[in-house]
């Protein structure tokens, strides 16, 4: 399967800089494959558009606070960090930038006892360090005390509040980069969501900044997608399983709550409560086993997220909508509009 068949023209103004004003006054597309129709509506309609006995599958994972500024010793070298993986023991995966950072070199950091040394790297512009506090592995909190959340690469702009990259219903700090289709929630919505009978139901994915890296490779099977850990447990499990006995859809919100679900699901369809690494690659001609519609953004161009987008929905319809999309101004990436899509 050719990469390009995955792309498409975007002016970069459509690129959301901003949130919007208020988080469900976003624009809503809702793609029918079965019809193939394509409507307008805002997030705030959310409730009226889908049904009662529906279950909503959230991925509530927070972004840490992982951008940080260093100073490389001896030499008072500036470098930045973006922490990628937590990896235990005080140790952790990162992007650098500003500096070439090789094993044995250590980092200090402003007004801080904490220091880190280098223990692998640079491999694939990522390195491996250690964090340590009074000669101890430091705690995840006290590292999370150096650094602010980071924003999408392709965000220049600074954001006026740092809680508008988070979903309102975000837990724990396990994710390099926000499960952005949550984004558009609010409280008054999910209370009407459960006035209108539609379940809301949880699960953990770590996403990582690889979900921003295009597929550069000319054929898609070619390309080597990256691993995320998730947790799915048995209250989750429990919920997507009574929706189906009921007659309800399973409405995946994101592309990784879909793999999620779709990585504890049985050959049957059911949903299993499971923890461990996904590196599920979805793309045209997968069958899907748990998820029967689906809430997500618009994405990068040769993107995995724009494959498994195109799986779901029809790679032809998707591409249409995406078009549509560009005509009608919709905003794009993380902190643009959404679409709806369902099969049934």
């Amino acid at each position: 399967m050719k990469t390009d068949l995955f792309d498409y023209e975007l002016p970069g103004e459509l690129i959301a800089q901003q949130p919007a004003r208020e988080r469900d006054s976003s624009r809503l597309m809702r793609v029918d494959r079965v019809t193939g129709s394509i409507t307008h509506h805002t997030f705030k309609e959310l409730a009226s558009l889908l049904r009662r006995g529906d279950c909503l599958v959230v991925n509530n994972s927070r972004v840490f606070p992982g951008r940080i500024k260093a100073v490389k010793e001896p030499t008072g070298g500036a470098v930045e960090l973006l922490l990628l993986e937590n990896t235990g023991e005080g140790r952790w995966r990162a992007l650098t930038k500003g500096a070439t950072l090789r094993p044995g070199l250590s980092l200090s950091f402003q007004s801080s006892r904490i220091t880190a040394e280098m223990l692998d790297g640079p491999a694939e512009g990522k390195v491996e360090m250690r964090f340590i506090l009074d000669g101890e592995a430091a705690p995840d909190w006290e590292v999370f005390g150096l650094g602010s959340v980071p924003l999408p690469p392709y965000i220049t702009e600074e954001i006026p509040d740092a809680e508008r990259y988070q979903t309102v219903y975000s837990d724990r700090k396990i994710s390099a980069a926000a499960p952005t289709a949550g984004l558009h929630f609010t409280q008054r919505l999910l209370t009407e969501l459960s006035e209108a009978h539609i379940e809301v139901a949880t699960l953990e994915l770590a996403v990582g900044m690889d979900t921003f890296v295009p597929v550069r490779e000319d054929k898609v099977e070619d390309h080597r997608i990256h691993s995320e850990w998730f947790s799915l447990d048995e209250r989750c499990a429990l919920a997507v399983g009574e929706a189906r006995s009921r007659g309800g859809r399973v409405v995946a919100v994101g592309t990784t709550a879909v793999r999620a679900l779709e990585s504890a699901a049985t050959p049957d369809g059911v949903v299993e409560a499971r923890t461990g690494y996904t590196d599920l690659f979805i793309t045209p001609g997968y069958e899907f086993l748990a998820v029967d519609a689906l809430i997500t953004n618009f994405h990068f161009p040769r993107s995995t997220l724009l494959m498994l987008v195109c799986a779901f929905g029809g790679r032809e319809l998707i591409l249409e909508a995406y078009q549509t999309a560009v005509r009608e101004r919709y905003r794009f990436y993380s902190f643009g509009d959404a679409m709806l899509i369902t099969l049934w």
